[in-house]
């Protein structure tokens, strides 16, 4: 078993992993890039992703990013959780980890909070979005596996982003600019720009958090435990 100078080697390791990843010019995202540049981000390590015990220790890791300054003094600021197994992966086992993840981290969160009341908590519907401590997420899965070549990580990865920053960007005029340069710097690196990708109220952004490309009328292993707030989704009941 490592001891605790071994684990912090490992994980300095991951980190510069995670830089390298992100630092090259050609990758897209500009918000992975700032929140970067200004250290504006959060990395935790986990064992095996979809692993019940992983989810408790990402859970209490998810609310201390939450309540933490890293997040509350920047417009950009990203949890990520970052496992080291199992590595070799197709996207669609990605895909239900991914989800089986979610999943479990909610039946943790329905114990505490309700559904953040801006978002739909129902996948199929087209303002759903991941829920956590109150708060809405974007999730961006990334694994060695990926189709997309912008989350082809080495190891799997979940990327948690709050809703809130995208909403700031939106009132402020910056996102519409901000998402056409992401959309052609994806087109650049990877041939075209990823046809998952909606805006937020068009189709359900759960679409979109493995990379993988779905097919119509795709819809998730995950049931929100939540029952405080009826849903706003016309489909709720199907």
């Amino acid at each position: 078993m490592k001891g605790a100078k071994g684990k912090q080697r490992d994980n300095t390791a991951i980190e510069r992993k995670f830089r390298a990843f992100i630092e090259p010019s050609a990758y897209p995202c500009l918000g992975a890039k700032a929140a970067l540049n200004m250290g504006a981000y959060k990395l935790q390590f986990y064992a095996e992703l979809g692993d019940r015990r992983a989810s408790s220790h990402l859970a209490s890791d998810l609310t201390r990013f939450i309540d933490s300054p890293v997040r509350q003094s920047s417009d950009f600021a990203t949890f990520g959780a970052v496992f080291s197994r199992p590595i070799e992966m197709t996207e669609l086992e990605f895909e239900q980890r991914l989800w089986r993840t979610l999943q479990q981290l909610n039946w943790i969160d329905a114990k505490k909070f309700d559904w953040d009341p801006t978002v739909d908590r129902e996948p199929g519907c087209a303002n759903f979005a991941f829920s956590f401590g109150g708060h809405a997420f974007y999730i961006v899965g990334m694994h060695r596996g990926s189709s997309r070549l912008a989350r082809r990580f080495p190891l799997p990865a979940l990327m948690f982003n709050l809703h809130e920053q995208f909403r700031k960007l939106r009132r402020e005029g910056k996102w519409e600019r901000m998402k056409t340069s992401i959309r052609k710097r994806d087109a650049a690196l990877q041939g075209e720009w990823n046809p998952m990708l909606d805006d937020f109220g068009e189709r359900s952004e759960a679409r979109q958090y493995s990379g993988r490309a779905v097919e119509e009328g795709w819809s998730p292993s995950f049931r929100a435990a939540q029952i405080g707030r009826a849903s706003r989704c016309p489909f709720s009941h199907l």
